[in-house]
């Protein structure tokens, strides 16, 4: 079998980044084309500095659809619909993208909402995937197996705690060392991006709506995000677990765990862990994955993987960093 050819749009950022040091090692797929405004003509190790020996790939400023097989879009949100919308993708041509721009359903175009946990047997199918927010993924993981069982029975109450890659390569002052390091700060409470689609997810599970109210925090360290959420419940703490592992029995990369977890059980993993606690008649769900592999880059290959019928680990059996 040949190998999927694959074009990355904004490929000097870090979901880039992270895609290429996956594909550069997957079994059926090769990098053919690295596209940039900001970075034509330099070797693609000038930016993404510990590929060297991986790859002698030049950042391009065009795409040609005729050499490629997928296009992962990781540019900004908001710039792959203006993408799209310039350059249409022929059918033969598989897009994943890793913006915001189509993973609620009123925006959607045809796009499928890539949460394999969620929307697993549509995926193969799908020509065109919307990959799933980095939060929304962590959050859903640790809510969905509920709202599909009804167990659900009040607001949800949720908090997250996010590495600094999770705003991107662009620097902020929120970003920089000096202010990250040894420091931690709320924003956007109740109003965080990601909480249409998560909101989304359980409506198509539970088939009613759930209140969500979540505040999210930026944590001083680079990779990882940890969710809490609890929720007022009748059943049991064995009950819940019993649903969590015969809901992800199937899933290759989210494991349910009766050990209060760590975020070095998941970084530079695309695992997602879920544990489970009841306190009287609130059910804690305390999830936990890497934000910029099973949050964004990890999952947009898992999606690759299932649309072209591959093995769905592959490429993705990875090590985590246990010191």
């Amino acid at each position: 079998m040949s190998k999927i050819r694959v074009g990355i749009y904004g490929a000097a950022g870090y979901t880039a980044g992270e895609l290429m040091r996956l594909l550069v090692h997957h079994p059926n797929a090769e990098v053919v084309c690295a596209q940039s405004e900001s970075q034509v003509g330099k070797k693609v190790t000038e930016i993404h500095t510990d590929l060297i020996g991986d790859t002698n790939l030049v950042f391009s400023a065009h795409l040609d659809y005729q050499n490629l097989d997928v296009l992962f879009l990781c540019k900004g949100h908001g710039e792959s619909r203006v993408f799209l919308a310039g350059n249409p993708a022929p059918d033969s041509v598989k897009i994943i993208d890793l913006s915001n721009d189509f993973r609620l359903k009123a925006d959607a175009d045809g796009f499928v909402y890539g949460l394999p946990e969620l929307n697993g047997p549509a995926i193969p199918k799908a020509t065109m995937i919307a990959n799933p927010g980095c939060f929304a993924t962590c959050i859903q993981v640790g809510l969905l197996p509920a709202a599909q069982a009804g167990i659900i029975q009040s607001e949800i109450h949720t908090t997250g705690i996010t590495g600094s890659t999770g705003a991107g390569q662009s620097l902020s002052p929120t970003s920089h060392f000096s202010w990250r390091n040894q420091n931690m700060s709320l924003y956007k409470a109740f109003t965080h991006q990601h909480l249409d689609e998560i909101g989304e997810s359980l409506t198509q599970l539970a088939g009613k709506s759930h209140v969500v109210n979540f505040i999210p925090f930026r944590g001083n360290f680079t990779r990882g995000i940890i969710a809490t959420s609890y929720f007022d419940t009748d059943a049991s703490e064995a009950e819940a677990y019993a649903l969590y592992e015969a809901f992800y029995k199937d899933q290759p990369f989210t494991h349910v765990t009766n050990r209060n977890p760590d975020l070095k059980m998941v970084v530079n993993t695309n695992k997602a862990v879920v544990y489970l606690k009841k306190e009287g008649n609130k059910l804690l769900a305390i999830s936990m994955i890497d934000n910029l592999l099973k949050g964004a880059s990890g999952q947009a290959v898992q999606n690759m993987n299932l649309i072209f019928g591959l093995e769905e680990t592959a490429g993705l059996n990875l090590k985590p960093t246990g010191f």
